[in-house]
């Protein structure tokens, strides 16, 4: 079963690794660290007074403070957003909040690829959540039972770990086994992904989506975290739809310029065709059989003439259709843990899944000025989005 491959379900054990070895934090996630009962921010009662952003500063490892540059010479540009740390940071040409950041640096300069592994990257809001889902059913449908898989009791997020937030360079937090399930994913840039990923042999699946539906889905996805990071009922107010709107437009939010970001994966792709492998959403919203195959092959897990047989590929898809994925209990009713203050709930992470929400909230003003950077930003790409 797979749930034996996370030991103690989940938690990580503390051993030593020997130098290069490859690191997982345990799923309580690297900011975790900060609610370390040893932690002398926390135990002073100082914590109260310190702003989001000092308070994860505090947390992080001296190189990335160096590298940080805060309270010397800012070394980093940085931008205020109304998320858990208040500000962004723009590292290697795009922006991050200030925990993920400390991941990405760490990996960049530890991180070793083996061949067999799978990286699922995407921007923030574009289908991580559903992405991650078909991928695991794909690669544990032969030692998982369909009525006890883990995705009908566990949050996607919680089977497939985010590179830059669960593993890092701390032999203390724990170890990857070689032999556990090889995929991961990651809202990193391409051109930012550790030398090896590219180099390894490894592959990639990256998952685009409709400009103006990714600017709605962070736009709603903003307010889930500000609702339940606020604590005084004053601040509980929406981010507004013009603030989410300028950000993104101007590349100013978390993963973003989402162009940029795209057109790194898309190029990557017609260089590396047989190592990346470019979706759209919405292509796996009209069919998603089709991609479940295509998916199967490309991670070296083709069903077989027996499984198609049995209707393996069609359990897949039905099971894990986004409605069918959404209405899962745990992903209705639970929470998922973010830091040791903040937790959304994890339909946070399935909202509607249509692809023309954004008519019913965008204004026709907003919509021409996404359309026209959209137009502009990929002019001579031969890439376009949607189901074109």
């Amino acid at each position: 079963m797979f749930l034996s491959l996370w030991r103690h379900q989940f938690k990580a054990l503390t051993i030593d690794m020997p130098a290069g070895g490859r690191i997982v934090l345990s799923p309580q996630k690297t900011l975790n660290r900060c609610s370390s009962i040893s932690h002398p921010i926390l135990n002073s009662g100082v914590l109260q007074s310190l702003s989001n952003e000092q308070h994860f500063f505090n947390c992080c490892s001296f190189s990335f403070k160096r590298i940080l540059g805060h309270g010397h010479s800012n070394k980093l540009p940085k931008e205020y957003w109304p998320g858990i740390s208040g500000y962004l940071y723009q590292y290697q040409g795009f922006w991050y909040p200030l925990p993920p950041l400390e991941g990405v640096i760490a990996l960049q300069q530890n991180f070793q690829a083996q061949t067999t592994d799978i990286f699922l990257c995407s921007a923030p809001k574009t289908g991580t959540t559903w992405l991650k889902a078909l991928c695991f059913a794909i690669q544990t449908r032969t030692i998982t039972h369909e009525k006890s898989n883990p995705l009908l009791s566990k949050l996607p997020h919680l089977l497939v770990p985010f590179l830059q937030v669960d593993l890092a360079e701390n032999p203390k937090n724990g170890d990857l086994d070689h032999n556990l399930l090889p995929l991961f994913s990651t809202h990193m840039p391409y051109t930012s992904l550790p030398e090896s990923i590219q180099k390894s042999g490894s592959k990639i699946i990256y998952i685009c989506r409709e400009p103006k539906a990714t600017l709605t889905s962070y736009a709603h996805f903003s307010n889930k975290m500000r609702m339940n990071n606020d604590s005084e009922a004053t601040l509980i107010q929406q981010h507004r739809l013009q603030d989410s709107f300028q950000q993104f437009c101007e590349g100013k939010c978390p993963g973003g310029p989402y162009w940029d970001h795209v057109l790194g994966y898309w190029k990557a792709s017609l260089e590396r065709p047989d190592a990346v492998l470019f979706l759209k959403y919405e292509g796996l919203k009209k069919d998603i059989l089709l991609h479940i195959r295509k998916m199967a092959e490309f991670m070296g897990r083709p069903f077989s003439a027996e499984e198609e047989e049995h209707g393996v590929p069609q359990k897949i898809a039905d099971m894990f259709s986004f409605d069918n994925l959404s209405s899962v209990d745990v992903n209705k009713n639970g929470k998922h843990r973010l830091s040791a203050s903040v937790e959304i709930p994890n339909s946070a992470y399935f909202r509607k899944g249509t692809g023309d929400d954004w008519k019913n909230h965008l204004t026709q003003e907003m919509i021409q000025t996404v359309d026209q950077i959209t137009q502009q930003k990929l002019l001579g790409s031969n890439l376009s989005f949607g189901l074109v």
